[in-house]
């Protein structure tokens, strides 16, 4: 309805103004040349920065947000975003990260397509959007969806063209989540390697991936450096608890350096295939390496320092929810390394997270409530997940009441599967779907169409702005989200 709406208004623009000529373009460009005091006009918003970049403005602010939605008398705290403006005329893109948000101007996939502006929305408890004092039991997911529909709202008056939301990993799984609660805010979304837990018990589907990802040559390379980083624990242990003392880390989320380790190692075969080219396995160490060597190539692809206190308290808002909602994989202990683990509760979400924090039991109906809103009444969703993905075992699935509604895999991508990796076929379909829910799949532009005729991003490609949706940082199981 909303985008039927819209096209009866832009069709009343465009006839009012075919003959406008000069007088309507210097019309627009005052309008355009007093954006920030527009959006700074909205009640509750605050400039923070604004930094140059080149075809755009971008703005970092902050904006005023109940810590509870139901009851918004009771205390408010500042949430930050940014905003990457092209032009008003243009459609927009609502990019979550599901983490803290960057501050430097970036663009998503969707934004080049539509050639859009873009609003991009820090998580709720990431720093620095965090009430002071922190009432844990607000952050929820039904809370921050509330966050976004609110900032919506702000921002509708000023951009008023459509509207796509959008997000990889935590950042998809959000974006679906915002579409459940306010259904009828956005025209469409694209969630991007966006996991689905809805039965942390059961983790076949887990484990079937990992007997079966890559080659069986690759698996043994990777399992055999997993084993025998166990087997040369105490030496292993011994260089990370001298390397945290010389640099300051300390240990007191995961009681021991030797607790934070077997996270570390066990996170091992889970973050290469999320994150690395499986082309590359074999030239990973064999097992019987130097110690030193596979303790490197460990820490390259797990990350020592984000096991320590340090590397993992930015993200406690992430760990907390993984334990009272959204949930989290469970694997099964590999046969390689059966009688090598010492700590069996250790993957808890839960462990992550400060004593401080009281942390309620998983609410299992959540989860489940958001799979049977995908599969049954969602509409103009897109979502694209990489073969070779650990969290693309348990993907959303779109049921046959689900309307313009597409679930594609892109052969061989990790975490980072976007459109662009798409076949071809599929990701004429993707695209198309893009440009139609942003309400431009009319233009009439060279940059339009790819050789073949097919559907191809609006905006040209700018190596600067047009980074990853899924930035690599180094998560652990359980929730090695990225």
């Amino acid at each position: 309805m909303r985008a039927a709406l819209r096209g009866v208004l832009a069709l009343s623009v465009l006839v009012g103004t075919a003959g406008a000529g000069t007088a309507s373009a210097g019309a627009a460009t005052a309008a355009e040349a007093d954006i920030k005091d527009r959006i700074l006009a909205i009640d509750g918003m605050r400039l923070i920065e604004e930094k140059p970049v080149e075809g755009y403005r971008f703005f970092v602010l902050g904006y005023e947000q109940p810590v509870d939605h139901n009851r918004p008398s009771e205390g408010t705290f500042e949430q930050r975003f940014t905003l990457l403006h092209k032009s008003e005329d243009r459609p927009t893109v609502f990019y979550t990260s599901g983490y803290g948000v960057s501050t430097s101007p970036r663009r998503s996939e969707p934004t080049r397509i539509a050639d859009a502006n873009q609003v991009s929305m820090e998580y709720r408890y990431f720093t620095p959007s965090r009430p002071e004092p922190a009432d844990w039991s607000k952050l929820d997911i039904w809370q921050a969806a509330s966050d976004q529909h609110r900032l919506f709202d702000a921002l509708n008056d000023v951009y008023d063209e459509n509207w796509i939301s959008t997000g990889g990993s935590k950042g998809g799984m959000t974006a679906t989540y915002y579409r459940r609660f306010y259904p009828d805010d956005m025209d469409g979304t694209v969630a991007y390697v966006a996991p689905n837990n809805t039965n942390v018990k059961n983790n076949t589907a887990y484990d079937r991936f990992f007997r079966n990802v890559s080659t069986e040559e690759c698996r043994d390379r990777l399992n055999g450096i997993q084993r025998e980083a166990f087997l040369r624990r105490d030496e292993m242990v011994d260089r990370y608890t001298k390397w945290a003392e010389e640099e300051g880390y300390t240990f007191e989320l995961y009681d021991s350096p030797d607790r934070a380790f077997e996270v570390v190692v066990l996170d091992f075969v889970w973050a290469y295939f999320q994150y690395q080219d499986e082309d590359d396995c074999l030239k990973a160490p064999k097992a019987d390496a130097p110690t030193d060597e596979l303790y490197d190539y460990i820490d390259q692809i797990s990350g020592f320092a984000f096991y320590t206190d340090q590397g993992m308290l930015p993200y406690t808002p992430y760990y907390y929810q993984a334990a009272t909602e959204l949930g989290y994989p469970t694997v099964r202990t590999p046969n390689h390394l059966k009688g090598l683990l010492r700590y069996p509760d250790v993957y808890h979400p839960s462990e992550a997270v400060p004593d401080e924090i009281d942390v309620p039991e998983l609410d299992r109906r959540a989860m489940k409530d958001i799979d049977r809103w995908v599969r049954k009444s969602s509409s103009e969703m897109l979502f694209v997940n990489g073969e070779n993905d650990p969290w693309g075992a348990e993907p959303f699935r779109v049921g046959p009441r689900a309307e313009d509604a597409y679930v594609f895999t892109a052969p061989g991508a990790n975490h980072g599967a976007n459109i662009a990796q798409l076949p071809q076929d599929e990701k004429a379909v993707a695209t198309e779907a893009v440009l139609r829910w942003a309400g431009v799949a009319d233009e009439a532009r060279p940059s339009a169409r790819s050789a073949t005729g097919e559907a191809a991003p609006l905006a040209p490609f700018d190596a600067k702005l047009d980074r990853p949706a899924v930035e690599q940082t180094p998560f652990a199981l359980p929730g090695r989200l990225g």
